[in-house]
């Protein structure tokens, strides 16, 4: 749980940073920003803030040594040395740019804050936030004259949406800081900010233990399962069905219940053991047998986990329980049937 209640902002600067495969270059600013008086500061906090609440925890990484990392090792210098905040901004954006090689990467600007006063998980420390601009909006102004009004239009940020953002919590340092990411496009081809940019890991937490077998069941079941046995659709919506209510029923995750609970069968329990080994070896996950179940993170899976079972363009039927109430067949000229069994109609 993050808590900006009551965020002080330090520091901020603000470069320009463009694509370098088109050649745009990156344009440094002096020094900090100078914020207009009133409200100002208020509404620049809720446009870099407001959208990180209960955010996925990540970490820097490095294939070969943390240190190699160019942004952990820019920020370790800044926390380290607040003096420091300016010239390893410029740094930063430098990286920035090396790493913006993507067509797709839009130019815009680069803002970097030092804020202080933030609590996570209800311990204060400092953060550093790395914010994007890449989209602008058009606003309309009605501006009042003496009887009358004037309209006119304006290029702007909306601070209602945030187009790319990082914020680095000046904690758990020897893993690679504690990091929370906004990236309002999530495209597979412009994944720069996270991967080259940024270069981070999923936090070794319960959040992520509980997302990343949720997801390697809901792949098996949708993408394996077939290969190896014959399964209905609606055999594959139960056991998916299953899946989810172990993880809302329990507080913590025991494979081998799990295995027992939604699988049954020892063949079934084999595949997935096999499909799951695989599965984790090929991306990089490690393993996690035992772990306390993040609620978080049921709600967000449970989300991709479909019940439904359409029948050519006339019916969707919406399976939520007991597999022994319906039916598959085919009648005597080969159409195909569900039948369903049911006590009262709602």
């Amino acid at each position: 749980m993050i808590d900006f209640t009551g965020v002080k902002l330090q520091s901020i600067v603000t470069h320009f940073v463009g694509n370098k495969l088109r050649d745009e270059r990156i344009k440094v600013s002096s020094g900090e920003v100078n914020i207009v008086e009133g409200d100002t500061e208020k509404y620049l906090l809720k446009y870099f803030l407001s959208s990180f609440q209960d955010n996925e925890k990540f970490n820097f990484s490095n294939p070969t040594e943390l240190s190699l990392n160019a942004v952990y090792t820019l920020i370790s210098r800044i926390f380290s040395n607040t003096d420091s905040f300016y010239d390893n901004t410029v740094e930063i954006s430098k990286h920035l740019y090396e790493s913006s090689t993507h067509p797709k990467v839009n130019a815009g600007e680069f803002t970097i804050c030092l804020f202080e006063n933030i609590f996570l998980d209800g311990i204060e420390t400092t953060a550093i936030g790395l914010f994007k601009t890449e989209v602008k909006d058009v606003f309309l102004k009605f501006d009042p004259t003496k009887d009358n009004y004037t309209i006119k239009y304006e290029n702007g940020v909306n601070i209602g949406k945030l187009d790319k953002g990082c914020i680095i919590f000046d904690v758990k340092v020897e893993s690679g800081y504690t990091v929370c990411i906004v990236d309002s496009n999530k495209s597979n081809d412009t994944q720069y900010w996270k991967d080259d940019f940024l270069s981070i890991r999923p936090s070794a937490d319960n959040y992520h233990f509980t997302k990343n077998f949720l997801s390697i069941t809901k792949d098996f079941v949708t993408k394996q399962l077939s290969e190896e046995f014959e399964v209905s659709k609606a055999d594959k919506i139960d056991l998916l069905n299953r899946s989810v209510d172990y993880f809302k029923n329990n507080e913590k995750f025991d494979k081998q219940e799990f295995e027992k609970k939604v699988f049954e069968d020892d063949s079934l329990i084999a595949s997935f053991q096999n499909f799951d080994k695989t599965f984790r070896k090929d991306n990089e996950i490690a393993p996690s047998e035992n772990f306390e179940i993040s609620d978080k993170a049921v709600k967000k899976q449970a989300r991709v986990f479909k019940s439904v079972l359409k029948l050519d363009k006339n019916f969707h039927i919406y399976i939520h329980g007991d597999k022994k109430l319906i039916e598959n067949g085919t009648d005597e000229t080969g159409r195909k049937f569900y039948k369903i069994y049911y006590e009262e109609e709602k």
